[in-house]
């Protein structure tokens, strides 16, 4: 019996599921609120196959479709057909291993070379529904079926990597992304440019950064970009003496470069810190000749060593919120960071209609900050402009959260009024449900749950699409 409860205490939901499914009619737990008309995409890490030495960044991707319509609710989930994928499938085994995309040694010679696994996020922008992963351009999605429709570069516009976190501009409907390793993998160049509200590239850019760095987001303001370089920096020298492709190496120091949106890479003025990692940014704006920024701050790096294979400090790998702040008059080249909560936290987000702009809302996946952290997320805190919290709500224990999307009640709704969507892994049951909060009362705890008999794996990202 102690076993037993052993290894439910330590059971995680970071193990993909072995199958794609439909569920028509789904059982709902309280009501759906009428207005919630649309899906809810989510994407993240599902490995068809295990591989040698594979990172949990590796995955393929793997798409959850939670449909809601007239108080009703449907799932699809269906793996990313990727050549990647394809090519395994068709093999009935593993390829590819480790950072680089890099073929296993028994691979055979023909088989498919792009590693892609369009693991990280899904976006819809300019009519194009699209899975995202920082490695590769992204993938477009064919809403309803999940079917891959192939890569997107918009007519040859945009080339290289693309991130796994554009930004959409909430007035003008234009998107804009960064690509590191954008002259090739584990190279300090990054691209950057924009896509407008009709679908077309209006720019295409690139610069070199002070060093080869891990870029998993950046920063975009109402007439800024910035490109955070933190060192969990990249090796090629290091990778081929079979070391760490990426590791964390403070000593590097943290950049922050910042360019004005219609200005030019030549523009770029680098401010520094002290050493840290941030994989979100929960949103930034300007005041006056300051720019605000919030985002999950880390003290050194998770999930990633020493460039020796030793580990980083645990107790300083967690994120908390953390604001930034650059003084643009010339004054200085530093930034200030200051944290604004002690409770761990990750995937920030916030009501999208004030992205780039001041917001009074924002919310995170938090841990329970009564129980030691073991890495598991299992709340969400619903924080003010400030950062001071204006709700907490944390699962029963042993139960974790995902990132919790916004969903506003109309568009033009006050800012924040609307609910949080998030899927939640019932650990007893081994299951998972899709959960719908009120934005604005977290406290009380979900309005409505979507139940679904089988889990939905731990994963990355997600939006909200609105029926049309």
């Amino acid at each position: 019996m102690l076993d037993q409860v052993e290894t439910r205490a330590h059971r995680t939901n970071l193990a993909p599921i072995p199958m794609e499914c439909d569920a028509p009619h789904l059982k709902i737990v309280g009501e759906l609120p009428r207005e919630l008309n649309g899906t809810l995409y989510r994407n993240g890490p599902n490995p068809q196959f295990e591989a040698p030495g594979a990172h949990w960044f590796l995955g393929d991707g793997m798409l959850h479709a939670f449909h809601l319509e007239n108080g009703r609710a449907s799932y699809r989930n269906r793996w990313v057909r990727t050549p990647k994928w394809q090519a395994e499938h068709d093999a009935g085994r593993a390829l590819f291993g480790g950072f680089g995309g890099r073929k296993l040694p028994d691979a055979p010679a023909t088989s498919c070379t792009d590693s892609g696994v369009a693991n990280t996020n899904i976006i819809f922008h300019g009519g194009r529904l699209l899975a995202l992963e920082e490695g590769h351009l992204p993938t477009e999605i064919e809403p309803g079926t999940l079917n891959r429709l192939g890569y997107c570069d918009y007519g040859k516009g945009i080339a290289g990597p693309f991130t796994a976190h554009p930004k959409i501009d909430p007035v003008t409907g234009e998107m804009v992304f960064f690509g590191y390793n954008a002259a090739g993998p584990l190279t300090p160049a990054l691209s950057f440019g924009s896509v407008n509200a009709a679908g077309v590239v209006t720019r295409f850019d690139r610069f070199e950064a002070p060093y080869a760095s891990m870029v998993h987001d950046f920063i975009v303001t109402d007439n800024h970009l910035l490109f955070p370089i933190l060192p969990i920096t990249g090796s090629m020298e290091r990778a081929m003496r079979g070391k760490p492709a990426y590791a964390w190496e403070p000593e590097k120091g943290a950049y922050v470069g910042v360019m004005k949106r219609n200005g030019s890479a030549k523009d770029l003025v680098w401010f520094r810190a002290e050493s840290c990692y941030v994989f979100h940014v929960m949103n930034a704006w300007e005041e006056g000749d300051k720019i605000i920024a919030d985002v999950m701050q880390f003290e050194e790096a998770p999930l990633f060593t020493h460039p020796d294979g030793s580990p980083t400090d645990p107790a300083k790998s967690r994120a908390r919120l953390c604001r930034w702040t650059f003084d643009l008059s010339g004054n200085t080249d530093r930034f200030t960071q200051t944290y604004l909560d002690d409770v761990t936290g990750e995937f920030p987000r916030i009501d999208d209609r004030r992205a780039g702009l001041k917001s009074a809302h924002g919310w995170y996946a938090c841990a329970n900050h009564d129980l030691p952290f073991i890495g598991a997320l299992s709340g969400i805190v619903h924080v003010d402009g400030k950062g001071s919290r204006l709700g907490n709500y944390l699962l029963p224990a042993g139960d974790t959260i995902s990132e919790p999307v916004f969903v506003e009640r109309a568009k033009d709704a006050a800012e924040g009024d609307g609910w949080l969507l998030a899927a939640v892994w019932r650990a007893r049951e081994n299951r998972s449900d899709l959960a719908v909060f009120n934005a604005t009362d977290v406290d009380s705890g979900p309005v409505a749950l979507v139940q679904l008999g089988h889990r939905v794996p731990d994963g990355f990202h997600g939006n909200w699409v609105g029926a049309a």
